[in-house]
């Protein structure tokens, strides 16, 4: 019993390091910053660069935990995906800025994600905080011209 239990916990140690070989989620580059949106005031921006910025701009900030796989595998994912839909950074950019989701988001209180405020605290919005965001998200959204 003890012999399988050893060999198991060497199994699943040789398979960790394994996956650190595979590239995928290491690529922690932010591109240039082009254009940024032309905030409603001051406050908007800085409650977006709290909450939204680490996956929806070029300007993420990557923790040494998204290093090590398969955590970085879900984090590359999450600011690929992120910056896909809305990326303040470049808000002019060819293609659709999904601006039209703002206002879902809010409605779900889908972002931040759970996960992501259990590990970045700063972006947890108070509820006061959401409702001074999501009038600024809504001007942006209005006046969205790509």
């Amino acid at each position: 019993m003890r012999k399988n239990l050893l060999l198991a916990l060497g199994g699943i140690v040789l398979a960790g390091l394994l996956i650190q070989l595979v590239p995928y989620g290491r690529g922690h580059t932010n591109p240039q910053a082009n254009v940024e949106p032309r905030w409603d005031t001051p406050a908007t921006a800085v409650l977006a660069r709290r909450a939204c910025f680490d996956c929806h701009s070029n300007e993420t900030k990557w923790p040494w935990y998204s290093n090590i796989a398969p955590v970085s595998w879900l984090v590359y994912r999450d600011v690929a995906e992120g910056r896909t839909h809305i990326n303040f950074s470049d808000w002019n950019r060819p293609g659709e800025q999904h601006v039209d989701e703002f206002q879902e988001v809010f409605d779900e209180n889908s972002m931040p994600p759970f996960n992501f405020i259990w590990l970045h605290p700063e972006a947890r919005l108070s509820p006061a905080e959401r409702d001074a965001l999501m009038p600024g998200l809504a001007t942006l959204a209005g006046s969205h011209q790509p």
